[in-house]
Formats: C-alpha cells, sequence, structure tokens
C-alpha cells in the first residue's frame, strides 16, 4: 500500500459517506484540513452530523458527484454497476476502498491500538476509547458502533494515540500498520472466504507480525496462542481468567443483572476493584483487555477503573431499547453462534422470567455451514423467534432457509414463506411485523425479549418497543 497516496490531495469524495466506516475517516480526514464531499442514498443521522461538519452531501449517486476531485474514497457494499464508482474508475483519479484509507490513516499514528479478535471487537475498542477519554487523552478512534462519549463511531484528536477496530474478513485488517495489536480470541468465522479455521489463524498471524511494538493477547486461548507462534520481536502482553496471565481477574462477583465486579491482578499483585455495568464473562474478557491496552498507553488505574465503570456498552451491545408493560426489549450486534452462546447465558443469568431471543440469520454461507452450532446456542433461551435469513451480500446458492434452522430447536417460531419468492423490501417488513405481533401478544410481565443478529434486526426491537407502548 502506498501510504503517500493522500499527498498533494486537497478534495477527497466519499461515496457512501454515511456507511459506519467512512464516517470516522470523514471526521479525521476533514480535522486534517482536506476538503471532503459525499454522497449516501439514504437520509440518516450520521449524514446529519456529516453535514453539521461543513461538509456537502449529495442523495442519490450520480456520476457528476465526484467533479473535482483529486482522491475518491468508496465503500466495500458500494457494487460494481454504482454509476458514481463507474465514474470514478473512468476519471482517471486515484479511487480506494474505505480499508485501505483506514490503512493509511492508522500509518500516520505513532501509537495506534488495532483492536482484533472474532469476538468483542467493538465493545472493547469502545472500552478502550472510554478509559482513554475520561484520562483526557485527545486521541483518535475508529469504532463499529456508536460510543455516546464521543457521539458517534469516530472521533478525530491531537495526539499520536489511534483507537481502531481492525476487522478479519476478507483479510481487511491486514492492510492496517498496528504499533499494539490486540487480538481477542479466534474461532471459526468467515468460512465463505476463509474455507477453515487454519486459515483464520493463518491470517491472524500476519496481522500479528505487522504491530511494531506490542502484542496483547488472550493466553487463555489456544487460537489465539498458535497464532503468535514464531514471532518474537515485540512486547508481549497477556489477559485472561488464568493467574498464569499478566493482567487477570479475581474474585468476579455478579452484583445485579448489569453489574459485575472482580479485583485486577497483575503479575500476582492486587491492582484494584473494577466494577462493570456490562452483562456476562465476555465483558469480564473484554475489559481485562481494554485495561492492558490502557495500561500500555499509559493511563493510571483509577482513569481505567472510572472508564470501565462509565461504560454502558456500545449502540447494539445488549442495548436497553426500553422497557414497557413489564417487558424489557434490548438489542444485541450477536451473530456467530459462540456470541449467540455467551449472550443468552448472561441473558439467562439475569433473573428474567422468561428469555426471548429474536434471531435474524444474516448470510447463507454461516448459517448453512454453522446450522447445528446455530440451533445448539438458539436452544440456550426459553422461546426462539425466527426471521427469515437477510442474506447480506450473498445469493441463496446454499438453498438453506429459516425452517431448516427452526426445525432443529425445540419450540421455535418462524414464519414459513414462499422459499421461490423473490426476498424483498416489503416481504421483509411483513415478517418482521410478523415476529412483532407474535412478540407483543405471548411475551408477559417480567420477560426480556433480545433481539439478534448483524443485520437490521434492531428495527424489530425498536416494532415490539412501539406496538408495547401503545397498546
Amino acid at each position: 500500500m502506498n501510504t503517500d497516496i493522500l499527498k498533494g490531495k486537497k478534495h477527497i469524495h466519499f461515496i457512501g459517506i454515511g456507511g459506519s466506516g467512512m464516517y470516522p475517516l470523514a471526521q479525521i480526514l476533514h480535522s486534517q484540513g482536506y476538503y471532503l464531499t459525499g454522497s449516501d442514498n439514504n437520509e440518516t443521522e450520521t449524514l446529519e452530523a456529516v453535514r453539521k461538519m461543513g461538509i456537502p452531501v449529495f442523495l442519490g449517486q450520480r456520476a457528476e458527484n465526484i467533479e473535482g476531485a483529486d482522491l475518491i474514497v468508496h465503500t466495500a457494499a458500494i457494487m460494481a454497476d454504482n454509476p458514481e464508482l463507474i465514474a470514478a474508475k473512468a476519471s482517471g483519479v486515484p479511487v480506494l476502498e474505505r480499508s485501505e484509507l483506514l490503512g493509511i490513516v492508522t500509518s500516520w499514528y505513532n501509537n495506534a491500538i488495532c483492536v482484533s479478535g472474532t469476538h468483542g471487537k467493538t465493545t472493547t475498542t469502545s472500552m478502550i476509547t472510554q478509559i482513554l477519554c475520561t484520562a483526557k487523552v485527545d486521541l483518535s478512534a475508529f469504532i463499529g458502533g456508536k460510543l455516546p462519549c464521543i457521539g458517534g463511531s469516530g472521533r478525530a484528536g491531537k495526539s499520536d494515540i489511534m483507537v481502531c477496530e481492525s476487522c478479519e474478513f476478507v483479510d481487511t485488517f491486514l492492510k492496517l500498520y498496528p504499533d499494539c495489536a490486540v487480538i481477542l480470541n479466534i474461532d471459526e468465522d468467515h468460512l465463505d472466504y476463509f474455507k477453515n479455521l487454519e486459515n483464520i489463524i493463518k491470517s491472524f498471524h500476519k496481522f500479528a507480525q505487522k504491530a511494531t511494538k506490542a502484542l496483547i493477547i488472550n493466553g487463555d486461548d489456544a487460537n489465539t496462542l498458535k497464532a503468535v507462534e514464531g514471532i518474537e520481536d515485540k512486547e508481549f502482553i497477556t489477559f485472561g481468567l488464568d493467574p498464569k496471565n499478566d493482567y487477570y481477574a479475581r474474585n468476579i462477583t455478579r452484583i445485579s443483572g448489569m453489574e459485575t465486579e472482580y479485583t485486577l491482578m497483575h503479575k500476582g499483585e492486587e491492582i484494584g476493584k473494577i466494577r462493570l455495568h456490562v452483562a456476562g464473562m465476555h465483558n469480564v474478557l473484554n475489559s481485562l483487555a481494554a485495561a492492558a491496552a490502557a495500561f500500555y498507553a499509559g493511563v493510571d488505574f483509577e482513569n481505567i477503573r472510572q472508564g470501565l465503570s462509565d461504560f454502558r456498552g456500545a449502540g447494539r451491545r445488549f442495548e436497553l431499547i426500553g422497557k414497557e408493560k413489564g417487558i424489557t426489549i434490548v438489542d444485541d450486534y450477536a451473530h456467530h453462534p459462540t456470541e449467540l452462546s455467551v449472550t443468552l447465558q448472561a441473558a439467562m443469568g439475569m433473573g428474567y422470567k422468561r428469555v426471548w431471543a429474536v434471531f435474524q440469520p444474516f448470510t447463507f454461507s454461516r448459517t448453512s455451514i454453522l446450522l447445528d452450532d446455530f440451533a445448539e446456542a438458539l436452544s440456550i433461551p426459553d422461546i426462539a423467534v425466527l426471521t427469515d435469513i437477510m442474506g447480506s451480500r450473498e445469493k441463496n446458492t446454499y438453498n438453506i432457509f429459516s425452517r431448516n434452522l427452526a426445525e432443529k430447536i425445540d419450540g421455535c417460531i418462524y414464519f414459513p414463506q414462499d422459499e421461490a419468492a423473490e426476498y424483498t423490501d416489503e416481504r421483509k417488513y411483513q415478517n418482521f411485523q410478523q415476529v412483532c405481533d407474535y412478540v407483543c401478544e405471548n411475551a408477559q410481565d417480567g420477560d426480556l425479549v433480545i433481539t439478534l443478529g448483524c443485520g437490521d434486526v434492531y428495527k424489530v426491537a425498536k416494532m415490539i418497543y412501539k406496538k408495547l407502548a401503545e397498546a
């Protein structure tokens, strides 16, 4: 990657500027003095925030939108037949995919902390960001979810510290320039691209090698340990539950549904008490990784303790939508069987009368390949409800439907579809309405309803809350 590609550039145009991965980059480049323009197809809160920065935004994507730009950036989601992208590639002006630009931006910082792992990236990146904000560090941040303390998914700061969520999908994270690489865990995912676990571990090995200074790794995770084998020229910092790690938790106590307390330990020495307001053992591990990264960045314990205590979750991470008629509605991004299991086990331990899991399968490939694992995870709650499979970027060459998953889960609720018919937005909305109506008619005072998935199932949570509120 040519990290000098931005030199001499004045006007950068973003195709799809409202995307969660584009907005933080727009913030950082705007703060560096570049003139930005952008386009998107749908009006969103993010577009409004972009306009408030003084960045002109075109609604709708047309060839003439790129006029005057000397660098053009697009998201991976932009299709090859998009008229704006076609015009960009024909213009002779350099064109970058978003992840390439993110890689260049990470190279600008002397302390880029890049957070990777199959599960927990957004939460841990958000925890580190919250701690550094508490410590008044003027950091830059790139997060895959919204964090209230920075008012969104990104931040442009003046210090040499950047915290960056680093996604392994299609090896995107290999375009980054980490000084400190964090590896939370490694699990089977994105098998449509990686094919097997061995290839995933190889990619994480390459990512770990890219770190110029330090590796912060989960010392309890066998796949992570395998990924860093043979790497010697960096500082190694481990975290986990086992006392053999540099940072570990002792005396873990669940105080209430959403609160957990533990003693933070470092190499056998007690540092102090940590109280979390996000549920589950997975968040204890995420907080240990965040604490280790914050210590590495020079933050003291008091700011780490306060930052973790102030953290109430990132957007779509066990996010409370509301409570109505005695029914609590939350939304979570969990979309892989391992994530579903830890989230649902945490939910089942919170003392609710019943736990409803409303799950939207995302891709046909993941649903098909991990079908039995999904069935096992979705057997944890009292009641599982499935929407249709979203499909995302794929065609259904697997001939897989929600029915196939529902048949493997006792008492699972789903709504049979015409499997030969096209899956349109209108049909999706009708399916969401069926799910909403069923839950509202059958949920009871004292129940927890949690919508799960990385697509747009959060809309169902909002529909349920609205319908209960109006009942």
